[in-house]
């Protein structure tokens, strides 16, 4: 579903990301992990196309209009004056655009993906009125209706109640079971080792990538900690390697 290929993100000439080559595949439910500042977050923004990158190649093997990408809670402003209703309805925007109304049997599905969360009842709720875990049900509302192929999830779990993150890790696995294919952020090691299969270690450079079986050893861990740390946030870009990697994978 995603290739990377010797990808380079950067800010300011500065590599977020470092050369990193792998593959997505379809269907897989992929843990993103990795010290803060690692380029998580970044890597997820760079597949749905928020973020240019700097060198390397990014194939994504559906068009963007089939990429659902929830942010970082942090990320999102609940003060906007919009109903819990309208937000999920935004899940259809790729599909009806803005002008486009939306007919019952969408009306059907914003009703059916709130009733899934939990959430049946708070249709004209406005989102600043919401709890965390309540935002996030909304959040995954959305999700439900936009019905993509490929699913971006960033930090999805932070600061929830452990009853929240349960159910919502069950629409996870659910999706899984239907063939998505998710890659998702996740902080808590547990949760990484109990619900996703495949796990990539991020340290800015690519640590491991496989099985979390595979991935998840205190000898990965270190190492990651160890490359985040040696980091120098003054280094030059490095062009010439970047270009020479280029130039051999021609």
């Amino acid at each position: 579903m995603v290739r990377l290929d010797n990808l380079t993100v950067s800010y300011r000439q500065h590599p977020a990301l470092h050369h990193i080559c792998g593959t997505f595949k379809a269907g897989s439910l992929t843990a993103v992990v990795g010290p803060n500042g690692a380029g998580k977050s970044t890597l997820l923004k760079s597949i749905v196309g928020l973020l240019p990158f700097g060198g390397g190649k990014l194939c994504v093997a559906t068009p963007v209009q089939r990429i659902a990408y929830l942010p970082q809670l942090a990320e999102i402003d609940r003060n906007f004056p919009i109903s819990v209703h309208d937000c999920v309805a935004l899940g259809f925007w790729n599909a009806a655009g803005a002008w486009k109304a939306i007919d019952a049997s969408r009306q059907h599905r914003i009703f059916m993906a709130l009733k899934a969360v939990g959430l049946e009842g708070f249709e004209q709720r406005t989102v600043g009125t919401l709890s965390t875990g309540q935002l996030q049900r909304v959040m995954f509302a959305r999700l439900l209706v936009q019905d993509a192929d490929l699913i971006l999830l960033d930090e999805p779990f932070n600061a929830l109640d452990s009853r929240t993150t349960a159910e919502l890790l069950r629409l996870v696995q659910h999706w899984h079971q239907q063939g998505r294919t998710i890659i998702a952020v996740v902080h808590d090691d547990q949760q990484v080792r109990d619900f996703f299969p495949e796990t990539l270690l991020l340290a800015r450079q690519m640590v491991a990538w496989g099985t979390t079986a595979e991935v998840f050893t205190p000898e990965h861990i270190e190492r990651a900690r160890h490359m985040s740390e040696a980091w120098d946030e003054s280094a030059e870009f490095c062009h010439i390697d970047l270009h020479a990697a280029q130039k051999a994978s021609a």
